[in-house]
């Protein structure tokens, strides 16, 4: 969001969703509290008391949910913690009396996985894994484009089967995950088994990273030539990495486009508002509203990358940022919306992180679409309402190379709604069709 922080000490970065992006780390004793400092210094209440400062200067609901906010300060600096996890339990409880599950702590280890995720990036050997139903086996979904890994000769259905000279039977995708990520510049050795051949050893470099958020592909259907693009994750790379998906199909002379953000939880608001300028030239993309009642309106800048049709995919898991670029949409008129009704979440939160490298999110304004819809818990009403069935659904989790293909019942529904808006085009010969 391009907020002027009230405090300049202070930089912060807005998201809409679960995802967490890094900020830098201040001090915040403020005026006339000398007289505590010198009490919390190496303390575990320092952290408490960064925290608490933090949501009383920035929360969105100046009551705190009706709770006396100066009581529970004085309560929570009252207490003896013997360590810091005594302090962030505390301090989670503290934080759970604002019932706002947006606002919340995160310890040094959290706070790092969701500032890489956030951050689009990672310091691993880029490959993607899952726990194969049928073998039990840890399996290399795909390696990453230009990353170590795929440089190293690693292919999609290797099975892994020590990381280091540890054994992975048993592991999780996630304690996997953990020992293949590293510092960059360091090594790890995966063992391997690969169909048709002997036991493999691959040892890696591991490197930063840059993942893949925006997967597109040109897609006919009868006569028109349709760019799909499939967006998971507002990141820090989203944005760019969504003008190079629609500059390449562009020029791959396609007739309309859908852009499919079924799944995707949102992420940083600027990655919504750069992406929602290269769809719109004009209108309204946002308002916010903070707990003074101050708004802020954030607009389109004329820098469209295209203006042919477009058709939105969406569904219950769509959520924040997603939900604040298919609301410019569709209440713009720029694109038909397809699917079912998405998540409901209005808020925007920014990010701290604390002296002890843990991290906090604290609600700090309310959203609303261009047409001043609040969709807080309520969501965003598809122009085109087609909901999966179960099995449909189960069946797209568990082979998700299908989505975005003629076996995704909803983006043929989209595709369907897509040629139709194509066909009402005015054709003016040597020009592209004006969008709806």
């Amino acid at each position: 969001m391009n907020r002027s922080p009230k405090h300049p000490s202070l930089p912060q970065v807005a998201l809409c969703g679960g995802a967490i992006a890094a900020v830098a780390a201040v001090s915040l004793f403020g005026p006339g509290l000398g007289r505590v400092r010198a009490a919390l210094e190496d303390s575990p209440k320092t952290v408490v008391d960064e925290a608490w400062q933090i949501v009383n200067r920035e929360y969105v609901d100046g009551t705190f949910n009706q709770l006396d906010w100066q009581a529970i300060r004085q309560s929570l600096l009252n207490k003896n913690y013997t360590s810091r996890e005594q302090a962030y339990s505390a301090l989670r409880t503290a934080l759970e009396k604002l019932e706002d599950p947006y606002t919340r702590f995160m310890d040094p280890k959290q706070y790092e996985a969701l500032s890489s995720q956030t951050a689009g990036e990672l310091s691993g050997v880029g490959i993607r894994l899952e726990l194969n139903e049928q073998t039990k086996m840890l399996t290399v979904v795909e390696p990453i484009e230009n990353s170590p890994a795929l440089k190293a000769g690693i292919q999609a259905g290797d099975r892994i089967i020590a990381i280091d000279g540890k054994q992975t039977k048993g592991m999780t995708v996630e304690d996997a995950s953990n020992l293949i990520r590293g510092d960059v510049g360091t090594k790890v050795t995966l063992h391997i088994e690969r169909s048709g051949q002997n036991k493999l050893t691959v040892p890696i470099t591991r490197a930063r990273i840059e993942l893949p958020t925006v997967r597109y592909t040109l897609n006919q259907t009868g006569k028109n030539r349709i760019g799909y693009i499939r967006l998971n994750e507002f990141s820090s790379h989203a944005a760019e990495q969504m003008r190079r998906a629609i500059q390449d199909l562009s020029a791959q002379k396609v007739d309309g486009f859908v852009l499919d953000l079924r799944s995707n939880p949102g992420g940083l608001l600027q990655a919504s508002i750069d992406i929602s300028r290269m769809w719109m030239s004009q209108g309204s993309i946002v308002k916010t509203v903070d707990r003074r009642g101050n708004d802020e309106q954030i607009t389109a800048n004329q820098t469209a990358l295209t203006k042919l049709p477009m058709v939105v995919l969406v569904d219950g898991n769509s959520a924040s940022s997603s939900e604040i670029l298919t609301g410019a949409l569709k209440d713009n008129g720029r694109a038909v919306v397809v699917g079912s009704q998405t998540f409901g979440k209005a808020l925007v939160q920014s990010v701290h992180s604390l002296s002890d490298g843990s991290g906090l999110a604290v609600t700090i304004a309310h959203y609303y679409t261009p047409n001043g819809t609040d969709i807080s818990h309520k969501g965003i009403t598809p122009d085109v309402k087609f909901d999966l069935t179960d099995e449909q659904r189960q069946k797209l989790v568990s082979n998700p190379k299908m989505i975005g293909t003629n076996d995704d019942p909803q983006y043929v529904r989209a595709v369907a709604e897509l040629e139709r808006v194509i066909l009402a085009q005015p054709q003016i010969p040597g020009k592209q069709a004006s969008t709806r």
